[in-house]
Formats: structure tokens, sequence, C-alpha cells
């Protein structure tokens, strides 16, 4: 009797897991059985579904919605209201193509039981379509009217980055819950004002990092917890990217003017600049409004690995990079690499105390490829990698199994688990961006087989902090410890030298000359030119 690939992918049949584990030599049932029950019970890995949250009942939370570009009215659909527009466009995309549930799943979601009863956007366009598509939601011209209105219990904001800490703040000091679009912060002294204004007030602060509801990255901190891997000394995570919109060349609308666009509030702190709709469409190309492949996209993967290795902060970075691919006006770099150094850091170790500790996690990114490159947690008994699905190879040279090795009962060529909770679903996924998002949990997760929209998770667990009592999963500390590796980041890359965290003071050490803030928002490339290589050295 053999198993096929079909059998794999439908999982083992009476465990409650959903999911596959492969094992080597698996082509005979009868033996192999055993073999497989046993590592089983050996490695007890727990496919964890998403943590239950409390009841959606009472009075409707009133929520506003701050910023109604890409990401706003993505947050609004997870809430359970679409614009018109969008369910036109559903609702013929399902037509031609069947593979396409989005539709169906955003009419089969839970009610949330929230109102919308505000919007503030500083286009005139988006804020008009809200209007138009949700009945009783009142336009506010600034954040300050809308906190201050006493119409809003809580506030989405999704702006760019430059406005996420002063208008977190203004909420939280009101005492109106908050739920922030990530980097949270924009430079390092509003990341300690946010966190102070966070723990002092009784409002709910959530940073938006959904993945964390992702089921296969819940399953990876069992997987850590329980060392089947080893000690983890290289972490890999990366960002490939080839298209108009990964590259944050968005559209620009075609009524966007001056007589149609707040400019002077966009800017807000940001240096001075007559009116451009580049600016104001496409502003993560610049530094003056984001944060860069650093605070944009490298957060994603900082925080899903910090939610699976509770590695924290940093104790150095160093970045190198450059703008390599659209040289289009942009300061920000679109080639990025990040070194993050754990020296203190330990999974614990199958070899004798002492002999295993550090971790380095890399973060590589471009703009200008799209080539699918992994997620691996490199330990000393395996390998795993980490996406929506998830894989764990034995090392060849691991202590923990080596007497399997020996017995033939593992083959270091075959995975020895292997965690698919789509097996038995079928995905409409067409795009190469939708994949690179829907890899790193940002789209959907599974829950019982079924998949979910894992921002509606991230958003429901947060309205449940607020009616139930309980701490959001990515909250003020995480958050604090995302945005501060991010700011790190920005900086090396820009002074062009390691940067450096002293965890008992809790601050980025100095550098000599330097105003670390000043740098870190200055609207140009480089502090410094990068040094070149001269053949008369050598």
């Amino acid at each position: 009797m053999k198993w096929t690939r079909r059998d794999m992918l439908k999982g083992l049949g009476g465990l409650p897991v959903v999911g596959t584990v492969w094992w080597a030599g698996g082509r005979y049932a009868v033996k192999k059985n055993r073999e497989r029950e046993a590592i089983l019970e050996t490695l007890n890995i727990q496919a964890a579904a998403p943590a239950t949250t409390g009841p959606m009942s009472g009075d409707p939370v009133r929520i506003g919605i701050i910023g109604f570009g890409i990401r706003g009215q993505q947050l609004t659909r997870a809430l359970g209201f679409a614009t018109k527009e969008w369910l036109t466009s559903m609702e013929e995309s399902a037509r031609n193509n069947p593979r396409d549930t989005r539709l169906a799943e955003f009419l089969d979601q839970e009610d949330l039981n929230v109102k919308l009863t505000g919007i503030c956007d500083l286009f005139d366009v988006r804020a008009e379509i809200a209007q138009e598509s949700f009945e009783g939601i009142r336009r506010y011209r600034t954040h300050e009217e809308m906190i201050n209105s006493g119409n809003v219990d809580a506030v989405i904001i999704a702006t760019p980055d430059h406005w996420h800490a002063p208008i977190s703040i203004a909420a939280l000091n009101a005492g109106v819950h908050v739920y922030v679009e990530k980097p949270m912060t924009h430079n390092i002294k509003e990341t300690y004002e946010l966190r102070d204004a966070a723990l002092n007030s009784s409002a709910v602060f959530a940073v938006g990092h959904q993945h964390r509801q992702t089921q296969s990255f819940r399953t990876a901190q069992d997987i850590i917890d329980k060392k089947v891997i080893g000690h983890v000394s290289l972490v890999e995570t990366n960002t490939n990217r080839n298209d108009d919109n990964g590259a944050w060349q968005y559209e620009i609308h075609e009524k966007a003017s001056p007589a149609t666009i707040d400019w002077k509030q966009f800017l807000g702190n940001a240096p001075e600049e007559p009116f451009n709709k580049e600016h104001f469409f496409r502003w993560r190309k610049w530094w003056a409004y984001g944060s860069g492949l650093s605070g944009d996209l490298m957060t994603h993967d900082y925080d899903r690995l910090n939610c699976v290795l509770k590695m924290g902060i940093p104790a150095s970075v160093m970045t190198s990079g450059g703008i390599y691919t659209h040289n289009d006006g942009r300061n920000v770099p679109d080639v990025m690499q990040i070194n993050m150094e754990f020296p203190d850091f330990s999974t614990g170790s199958s070899q004798e105390p002492g002999k295993e500790n550090g971790m380095t996690l890399v973060y590589s990114a471009t703009l200008g490829n799209q080539f699918n490159r992994p997620t691996l947690l490199m330990g000393h008994d395996g390998t795993m990698e980490l996406g929506n699905r998830l894989t764990i190879w034995a090392d060849p040279r691991s202590t923990r199994y080596q007497q399997a090795f020996e017995e033939k009962r593992m083959d270091p060529n075959v995975p020895i688990y292997q965690y698919d909770p789509a097996a038995n679903a079928v995905d409409g996924v067409t795009s190469a961006t939708s994949k690179y998002f829907a890899d790193k949990g940002l789209l959907w997760t599974y829950v019982d087989g079924k998949r979910v929209d894992s921002t509606f998770l991230h958003l429901r667990e947060w309205l449940s902090c607020i009616r139930n009592g309980g701490k959001p999963s990515c909250g003020i500390q995480e958050g604090f410890e995302e945005a501060i590796t991010a700011h790190m980041g920005g900086l090396s890359y820009k002074l062009g030298q390691r940067i450096y965290w002293d965890n008992n003071r809790q601050e980025i050490l100095p550098v000599e000359g330097y105003d670390l803030d000043e740098v870190l928002l200055l609207n140009k490339e480089q502090i410094k030119p990068r040094a070149v290589y001269d053949p008369a050295w050598s």
C-alpha cells in the first residue's frame, strides 16, 4: 500500500489537526504508520487555532476611520463595510472567475456589531465615496475634530506614517481606543511619547500586524517552545516585489488638485513642499512621510518573527542597500539588507550548556525581482520554513535526531513535519502581490479548514478587548519593539554605520555629531556618502 501526495495533503485521519506529517520512508503504510506515530509523539507539535475572543454583543462600537486610501478601505471591509465600487468590482470578478471567493467570504463574515460614524480623509473624493457608501457617516476635516466630537468610541488610523503617532496620542489622551497601522511611529522621540500615552490611557491600543492571528505562525510558536529545531542561530526573511504597486507607484487620481486635497494638513510636521500629487499618493517613496523598506515592509517580517521567537529589540543593526531599480526621484532605497544581531538570544539547546548562544536575523529586500524566497529559521536540530504553510527538515548533524538517522527512521532530505491549513481549500489568488501578502499571513488564515480574513480576526480581537477586557496580541510593547527596530534600520542605512541598542537604558545609543531624529527625518537618501573602493588600495 502506497501513500500518494493526495493522501499526504489530506492529512492524518483521527488526529486533531488539519495538516500533514511527512516521514522518511513513508512508502509502506503498515510499518511506517508506527514510525510516523512515534515521530508525532516525539515532536508533540500542536497546530493551534487563533485564540478565541469574546462576544460582540452589547451596544455597537462607534468607529471613525482616519485615512480612507488603499489600506483604510481594506480595514473598513474587514469591519463589514464595503464601498459600492468595490462590491460592483467583486461581483464582476466572481462572474468571470468562479475561483474568486472574495465577495462570498466578505458576505459570509461575522457581524462585528460596529457602527461607522466618522470619516476623515484629506482627499475630497475618498471622503465622498465613504459618505455615499455608508449610511449615517459624518465627514470630519481634521482628526482633532473627530476625536473631540463625542461621536466616536474608537478610531482606525491608516494615514501616512508621519501622522500615526500624533493622531494616536491625541486619541489615547481623549480616552478613544486606537487601532493604528505599522510602523506605529515615524521617529524615535514620538515612539516613547506614544508608549507613555498608551500606558497612561484607559483606551485599548493595537498595532495592525494581523499575521499574529495566522494559524501557521501560532503553530510555529509551539515548535520553538518545544525545541523541535534546537538552537536557532540564523533567520533569513525576505521581500521580493517587481511591479508598480509593489514599488509604491500607486495610481494618481484624475481629480487630484489643490482644490480637492488639503495639502497643508497632509504635510503636518514634514518639511514645507509645494503641492505635489505624487508625494500625496506615493508618499511611501520619501522619508518625509514614510519609513521606506525598513518601516513599511521589514516590520511585517520582524513582527511575525517576534511573535514566534519573542526575541525583542536587536542589540545592533547594520543596513546596506540603495536605489537600484527605481530611479524616479524617490529617496528611500528599493534594495535593502538589514542584519539584526541578538548575541544573548537562545531558543534552547540539545547540546552541552554554553555551547550555543546568539542569533542573527537577516532581512533582504528588492523591489526589482519577484522570485519567491522563503523565510527560514535555522537551528542546530532542524530548519523551519515559515509561511502560511509550515515545513520542518531535520538537520543531518542534529544531536536530537542522530539516533533516528542511524536507525533509518528519518531522512534529512525529507521533511519530518509539514503543516498546511489550506490543504483542502481552493484559493483564487492570481496576482504576484496577493501571493506575496498571503504567504506572510497578511491576507487570510484558516480556522477549522475555512479561509478567514486575518485582518478581520485582528480587528475582532481589538474589539473584543474593548468590549470584554484583555490585551491585544500586538499592543504597545510589541509596537514599541517593532518601531525601535525599524528606526535602527533606517538610521544605519542613512549613516552608513552600525546602530546599537542599550537594553538596560532602553535607548538607542547616541552617534557622536548627530541628532538621530534629525537624521531619520531628513528627506534625503543618505547623510554621508558610502565608501567607494579604489583599486589603487590593493
